[in-house]
């Protein structure tokens, strides 16, 4: 069943273009996968935020795993993992992070090459890929390497599409399926990458400050567009708006086009 969910998740990167979302717990997983999304990505902002943490690394792998695997068991479609920077200092650390996670029933992960705004050096984290592919043989699981070149606001970085791309051909002769970078946010940057990148391209939609949507990301040649903390974001938005309806006002209009409870409950019967 896994090698069938990966090969499913590994195909859709050799199609025209896919939209994976970032679910953050089970319930919103199981809205996604039946809102007819063919894979789940999770998103370790949004589950940090779901503990009361904030992102970059204060959830801890413990708690990551878990709810990687509450997200796993609640739908049937193949999910990735963000496992930040797999939870390890070393290779063989990351390796363990892997293979816990083939345990939890996750088809893939997404790797950073960065903590704490600062990009670890290129030769390391493409050890880190390589142990990655080594605890998880090509075909059997999705790796995706993450670059944040464009992202390590503690890094100096004389040029930034360069350091990409050359991070980039590391970590897919190290054994990468497809490369995501994020934070870059003008189209001609992203169809270049896309075209200098011997690989699928995923790009984060709504994360920069420009906006751009998944069909016009399509048009550059990106192969993957996720969501990140997007959907996170907005329903906190949300969560905050209606709050502070209810306090200042005890009106109820936060409640205009909701899901009725039976309509919930249905969505939720398995």
């Amino acid at each position: 069943m896994s090698a069938d969910l990966a090969s499913a998740l590994l195909a859709l990167h050799q199609g025209p273009g896919f939209v994976i979302p970032n679910a953050w717990d089970a319930g919103s997983a199981r809205i996604l996968a039946q809102a007819g999304f063919p894979a789940i990505a999770t998103t370790s902002a949004g589950i940090a935020w779901s503990y009361g943490l904030p992102d970059g690394g204060a959830t801890g792998a413990e708690r990551m795993l878990q709810r990687i695997a509450e997200i796993v068991d609640a739908v049937d479609v193949p999910v990735t993992a963000d496992l930040e920077d797999g939870y390890g200092s070393t290779p063989e650390e990351v390796a363990v992070t892997i293979g816990r996670t083939i345990e939890v029933g996750a088809v893939g992960a997404n790797i950073e090459d960065a903590a704490e705004g600062r990009l670890f050096d290129a030769g390391l984290a493409a050890e880190k890929i390589a142990a990655a592919r080594e605890a998880a043989p090509r075909g059997t699981f999705v790796i995706n390497a993450r670059t944040d070149a464009y992202f390590a606001p503690g890094s100096h970085v004389e040029d930034r599409f360069a350091e990409t791309v050359a991070r980039a051909q590391r970590y897919i002769d190290a054994g990468a399926d497809c490369v995501f970078v994020p934070g870059v946010d003008d189209a001609d940057s992203i169809r270049r990458l896309a075209s200098e990148i011997p690989a699928p391209l995923n790009i984060v939609a709504g994360l920069a400050p420009t906006l751009i949507d998944a069909p016009e990301l399509f048009s550059l040649g990106v192969k993957r567009v996720s969501i990140g903390g997007g959907l996170a974001r907005a329903a906190l938005a949300f969560v905050e708006r209606a709050g502070r309806e209810l306090r200042e006002t005890g009106t109820l209009g936060f409640l205009d086009g909701s899901l009725r409870y039976a309509e919930v409950q249905e969505r939720f019967r398995r």
